[in-house]
């Protein structure tokens, strides 16, 4: 591991897994409790800064917070097998950088679609390592997931015969869901090596959320965050889960003003107050 501080911001590094290396940074209080943040499937924490929807700067008051580019992502490396790049596998990743960062502590998982599947993934593997949960915008799951397969397993043959070009374009084509009207860029730029990029999506293909009866015996306190009109992250989806894990509370933003504020309701939520 190689371990590197910008001039300014938060200070980063680099973590040797199988098959990858993580790029990661860590900033806020430095005695605080660690919080790690895991982003969406094509994305990045460069990609979620330009979005502007995520800012969970509010938790660094508090906490440590870790935030990584998930291996193929962003500044981190992998491997073009569709494999590494499944729930479980990035959960791996995800437990590494926990154990890497805060051996002794237990840890708030954070995580956003793609994210918040590694987080639960992670927490099923192994529960102890985790005290909160923060999942946002948890992607379409089991039953309703099932016809969204075939159209990623075609975009994967799409982007190795066209390149991820033609990804953008049916993005842009297609909009951005209604409650992100504002900010475009969600819906149209990815950040992921082009070579890997099929391999994400025939894993996204195979993936899915852990089934429900597992998901009853995750016993940490969870806030759920979700927004509405996006059928690849519906609120059918944040709703079921709020009532499959044991512990759990479900926020709707129905604004981008709403959204902008996840970083304060999860600081609320992790001092032990309501969200609101």
């Amino acid at each position: 591991m190689t371990v590197f501080a910008p001039s300014a911001g938060p200070v980063g590094g680099l973590l040797e897994r199988p098959h990858a290396t993580l790029a990661f940074e860590v900033a806020g209080s430095a005695d605080g409790p660690l919080a790690v943040h895991a982003h969406g499937s094509l994305s990045s924490r460069a990609h979620e800064r330009r979005a502007g929807l995520f800012d969970w700067t509010p938790l660094t008051a508090t906490h440590r917070l870790a935030r990584y580019d998930a291996r193929g992502h962003g500044y981190s490396t992998g491997r073009a097998v569709a494999e590494d790049f499944g729930y479980p596998a990035l959960a791996q990743d995800l437990l590494a950088l926990c154990d890497h960062l805060s051996p002794d502590a237990p840890v708030t998982g954070l995580g956003a679609s793609m994210g918040t599947a590694t987080v639960l993934w992670a927490a099923l593997a192994r529960p102890e390592r985790f005290d909160r949960l923060v999942l946002a915008i948890p992607a379409v799951a089991w039953a309703a997931r099932d016809p969204r397969r075939a159209g990623l397993r075609a975009a994967a043959a799409l982007v190795e015969r066209r390149g991820t070009g033609t990804l953008g374009a049916a993005a842009k084509i297609g909009g951005p869901p209604a409650v992100l009207a504002e900010v475009p860029q969600y819906a149209t730029e990815f950040d992921a090596a082009e070579h890997l990029v099929p391999s994400v999506l025939r894993a996204a293909a195979e993936a899915d959320l852990p089934t429900p009866d597992r998901l009853r015996d995750l016993p940490h306190p969870t806030l759920i965050l979700t927004w509405p009109t996006d059928p690849i992250h519906p609120t059918a989806t944040a709703t079921a889960l709020a009532a499959h894990l044991p512990d759990a509370r479900l926020h709707t933003a129905t604004t981008l003003t709403d959204i902008r504020s996840w970083g304060r309701v999860a600081a609320d939520f992790l001092a032990g107050g309501e969200s609101s």
